[in-house]
């Protein structure tokens, strides 16, 4: 599967403050709060800081140096290439504090939305087209019959919407994940982006899982900067939620402290997946969750607000996967369902399919399988349970008779006394409890 990305994916490396298209005052400020903050000196450190390229920031340093807010320390020692240092002058050090009392944001200078917009386009999930041979690859550790992959190969190459239900125990999220894993490519994601003059941070490496580079090899470093440093090279991005999924959790997180935003989860997404696990269990009904969602799933864009209360639009670029044990007609009206663009019902195995996911279980974990004793279990367990196999069962009644054996010193083995015993873990038999 190729783990690469195309140049032509990767957005290009400003060359002048003008490329930029941020705001000047913005521009200067977040200069001087990074200078402040981080003590850097010389035009490499500073845009290294900046996350922007020397000739750029080097223009940063001039502007601010004819405001009188820098003035030049002459050159440093040889540890500083022989560099002109830079420090901030009186009028810099209120002009930093000031900034800073505004917002406490400094560092790599943010990505305009709109620019973050044609950069989301370039490299979008609806671009991906995932083939069946990926899709099995990526799941190949279940044992899933061809007709679920007929339905899932052509919902993730979508890049549409997919609620997945059924009983629970059969591999919903795990199929989740193996989805993520098909899509094995790359894409950039910005560490800021600016909205009317506010910074929003979007880099989270808990959910962004950043490709390292390799600066000891030099012909590789001047290839890995060939894109522009304000964005993060990472695997296309997951977040899963559960039952903890609430409404404003898809909002934009203020920080009253700092002034400053961070990403909501959906936008943090952006270009990956977002799995909503569990649904039906979380606090706000399914309904009013899928509500939520319908303008970003039929017109590609969220709509998030600011602390001033206005409104703007960011671009909703998100394969969303909904997971659940409810039937769908139990937790949605007829409009919702319309939205969702797949319905995939993830259902029991086949009784083969049982043996062959037990049989494999089994030699992974070193238990020996026993044909009179599994004959047993279908005959005389599973008729009690109207023969309903559910994926979760191999491993837990094989881990159950690990446990005994380990515990009663003998070798692994499969008995009917040690399939009883681990029955009775698996089911609880109804009892009246005495109070």
């Amino acid at each position: 599967m190729n783990m690469q990305t195309s140049p032509a994916l990767a957005p290009p490396t400003p060359r002048s403050l003008d490329e930029l298209q941020l705001p000047t005052v913005m521009m200067r400020d977040i200069l001087l709060k990074t200078m402040f903050r981080k003590t850097t000196e010389t035009a490499s450190e500073t845009a290294q800081a900046l996350c922007l390229p020397i000739p750029v920031t080097q223009e940063l340093l001039d502007m601010a140096r004819g405001q009188r807010l820098l003035e030049a320390t002459g050159t440093l020692n040889a540890n500083s290439g022989g560099e002109m240092g830079y420090q901030l002058t009186e009028a810099g050090k209120a002009r930093a504090l000031d900034a800073l009392a505004q917002s406490e944001y400094f560092g790599a200078m943010p990505v305009p939305l709109k620019i973050y917009g044609e950069q989301v386009r370039r490299q979008s999930i609806r671009n991906i087209q995932v083939t069946r041979d990926q899709l099995t690859k990526a799941m190949g550790h279940l044992v899933l019959p061809d007709s679920l992959l007929d339905h899932l190969g052509p919902a993730v190459s979508a890049g549409r919407s997919i609620l997945m239900y059924g009983p629970p125990g059969n591999g919903k999220s795990s199929i989740s994940n193996g989805i993520r894993s098909a899509l094995g490519d790359r894409i950039y994601v910005p560490r800021a982006i600016e909205y009317s003059g506010q910074v929003i941070t979007m880099y989270d490496p808990i959910v962004h899982n950043a490709i390292q580079q390799t600066p000891d090899d030099p012909h590789s470093l001047r290839r890995a900067k060939r894109f522009d440093e304000r964005y993060v090279m990472c695997e296309r991005p997951t977040v899963v939620t559960g039952g903890e999924l609430s409404l404003d959790m898809l909002d934009l997180v203020y920080n009253p402290t700092a002034r400053t935003y961070q990403a909501p989860l959906q936008l943090k997404s952006t270009g990956g997946i977002f799995i909503v696990d569990d649904l039906g269990r979380q606090a706000e009904s399914p309904q009013a969750l899928i509500n939520r969602w319908i303008v970003p799933l039929e017109e590609n864009k969220d709509i998030l607000g600011l602390q001033s209360g206005e409104k703007f639009e960011v671009p909703f670029d998100t394969l969303v996967i909904f997971s659940t044990n409810f039937h769908p007609n139990e937790i949605f009206d007829k409009a919702a369902l319309r939205r969702i663009f797949f319905k995939i019902l993830i259902d029991g195995p086949s009784q083969e399919d049982f043996l062959r996911i037990f049989a494999l279980v089994a030699r992974k974990k070193g238990m020996p399988l026993d044909e009179s004793t599994l004959l047993y279990l279908l005959k005389e367990k599973y008729p009690v349970i109207d023969n309903v196999y559910a994926n979760y069962q191999p491993v837990f009644l094989i881990d159950q008779m690990i446990s005994i054996c380990e515990f009663e010193g003998v070798p692994y083995q499969m008995t009917p006394e040690l399939i009883d015993r681990a029955w009775d873990n698996m089911f609880v038999r109804e009892a009246h409890i005495v109070k």
